[in-house]
């Protein structure tokens, strides 16, 4: 339950890696370390290749939303556990990974429907809710992000891991994958600005509710925060989501209020630039996503954390050549590295 904390940054990665590393070592939780680094690796992904998601944000106006979607998130398609697992979702906006990847599976193989109008309804419901996650994982599943591999929900498996809960019936008994789309070649990753001399104005979105830790002691001389949370599509976010997005902005306005003395205002993103007025505009540059198309071209200095920066250049291929970067990015970070060469050794092994 900490990817709605970590997709809106009110708690970075470097701080749960940090706990997590100094409670049990980097061996022992090898695996949730990769886990962490999974979400990084997919932001950094589609940074470098930010034709994919507009190829994806294009092909949903060509897409009909007809009778089968309906029932799909409608939760009437007569498979009981994906019925279940649509009420869930839209009623807490939270699935749990390995429920996401069924439910992706029955939608695409079983259902026989597009995609993208699955990754659509996943991006606008879930609390976690991230472009490139998202999207990407989506890919994954109907062989396009690796290509020719794709994920099979079968029966049994489900029947499996949920304790018996779900016996479900004429669930697809292949996952062919979609034909085959170019890759673009990863771009250059833009260097990052540098703050400004002098005092500047700060602009905080939903994508990183804590920019104090980037900025250290060079506080802003004024303070503006997104004023409500950014639709991720062309509906309302439902309850669950905007209630929690605007508690994040809330919550960032309050605690940035406090750390920098100033009173923060509350701003639409294409007001930026005329709030700011004489002051230069600084602010974390937002990754590939409805933020980063709302901000467009704005001029302002854009920060990147020490992480990201580290750790999308490495983006360029599969996962496990990024995987035998994250010792490396540990170290670099200045994580407790104290059992590090035994998470090199078994990688190797």
């Amino acid at each position: 339950m900490l990817s709605g904390h970590l997709r809106h940054r009110l708690v970075a990665e470097t701080e749960v890696l940090a706990a997590v590393i100094a409670r049990h070592g980097t061996t022992a939780a090898e695996k949730f370390i990769q886990e962490v680094c999974w979400r990084t690796y997919w932001k950094g992904w589609l940074e470098l290749r930010p034709a994919i998601w507009q190829r994806y944000r294009a092909s949903l106006a060509e897409l009909e939303r007809g009778a089968g979607w309906r029932r799909a998130v409608e939760g009437r398609t007569g498979i009981d556990c994906f019925d279940a697992w649509a009420q869930e979702l839209v009623e807490t906006g939270y699935l749990h990974n390995h429920a996401r990847m069924w439910m992706a599976s029955l939608w695409t193989h079983t259902l026989r429907l597009p995609w993208q109008l699955g990754a659509e309804w996943f991006l606008t419901h879930l609390i976690d809710g991230d472009p490139a996650s998202n999207t990407l994982s989506w890919r994954w599943v109907v062989g396009l992000q690796t290509q020719g591999k794709t994920y099979l929900a079968r029966a049994d498996n489900i029947a499996q891991y949920t304790g018996g809960r779900f016996q479900p019936t004429g669930l697809a008994p292949v996952a062919e994958a979609l034909p085959p789309e170019p890759l673009p070649s990863p771009r250059r990753l833009a260097s990052a600005d540098s703050l400004p001399v002098g005092p500047f104005a700060l602009l905080v979105t939903e994508e990183d509710s804590t920019p104090d830790q980037v900025l250290g002691d060079r506080h802003p001389a004024a303070i503006a925060v997104q004023a409500a949370p950014m639709a991720r599509d062309q509906a309302a976010l439902p309850p669950p989501v905007a209630s929690f997005v605007q508690g994040a902005l809330d919550d960032t306005a309050q605690r940035l209020s406090a750390w920098a003395g100033v009173t923060v205002e509350r701003i639409a993103l294409h007001d930026a630039a005329s709030w700011a007025g004489p002051l230069p505009l600084v602010m974390l540059a937002p990754p590939v996503g409805p933020v980063a198309e709302a901000v467009g071209d704005l001029a302002c200095h854009r920060l990147r954390r020490a992480w990201d920066d580290a750790a999308w250049p490495h983006a360029t291929r599969g996962f496990f050549p990024f995987r035998e970067r994250i010792p490396e990015l540990l170290v670099r970070a200045g994580l407790d590295q104290s059992d590090l060469p035994l998470f090199q050794d078994r990688r190797a092994s």
